[in-house]
């Protein structure tokens, strides 16, 4: 079952083309790496498909829904996480868990008993009554994940969620990461760390608005003929002829 499918999908800004015909699917459960270099179109890419932006042309489904005709039911499946922090600071963590529990919908009924869960299985329950702006950044990251998938989506779009952190927290990110698509939640991952994109079931790398390869990581390497995605990274994103400033 795919959760995305995206055929011919594009969008231009008046002469500009962004994306330029990009077509792909990801399956339930996948996660699926989306990298590029600055400027080769991904962030209008993801906008389109979270329902944020309606293409110019071509189709797009995610969760089933028509992105440009149903953007509101698209919005209710999805979970986002910015690579801009997107807690309330001054609210205590279990204070922004409750509250967002509420923006995506979860009956009242539910709200406590996923908050207990939630602190439980992140080890937050003494950090509870913390602010959040007083959390280290690795820690506020989990808990921007775990609220960003508390009302179980059919996909995550996780927008650069490890900028900034040091490798260890990254690697225990990853883990909820996995462990999200093992309950059959789709991530959508967009990263500047190539050696994240080792971690993904397949990887698009676009160049200039289109996808230049699409394909798991080991095979990406053999085609290029490359040790490590870094090198599989610089080969194609030196095709690139748009500026990236």
């Amino acid at each position: 079952m795919n959760v995305i499918e995206a055929d011919t999908l594009t969008k231009t800004f008046g002469t500009f083309t962004a994306v330029d015909h990009i077509s792909f699917s990801v399956s339930k459960g996948e996660i699926f790496g989306f990298l590029g270099a600055n400027g080769a179109g991904k962030t209008t890419a993801m906008r389109m498909l979270c329902g944020l932006s309606k293409p110019s042309s071509g189709k797009g489904l995610v969760a089933g829904y028509d992105i440009a005709k149903q953007p509101e039911k698209v919005k209710a499946r999805i979970g986002y996480m910015s690579q801009k922090f997107s807690m309330y600071e001054d609210l205590k963590v279990w204070e922004n868990i409750r509250l967002f529990s509420g923006i995506y919908g979860i009956p009242e009924k539910q709200i406590a008993l996923r908050t207990d869960k939630m602190l439980n299985d992140l080890g937050f329950e003494k950090e509870k009554n913390v602010l959040v702006k007083d959390l280290p950044l690795g820690w506020k990251q989990k808990l921007a994940f775990s609220v960003a998938i508390i009302h179980e989506p059919s996909i995550v779009f996780l927008d650069e969620p490890t900028g900034g952190v040091d490798p260890v927290t990254r690697r225990q990110f990853w883990e909820l990461i996995y462990e999200a698509a093992d309950r059959g939640i789709t991530a959508f991952v967009t990263t500047h760390y190539m050696d994240e994109a080792e971690y993904c079931d397949r990887v698009s790398i676009m160049v200039d608005g289109r996808i230049e390869a699409l394909d798991t990581p080991k095979n990406l390497k053999n085609q290029m003929n490359a040790e490590t995605m870094d090198e599989v990274f610089f080969l194609l994103a030196r095709k690139a002829k748009r500026k990236t400033g």
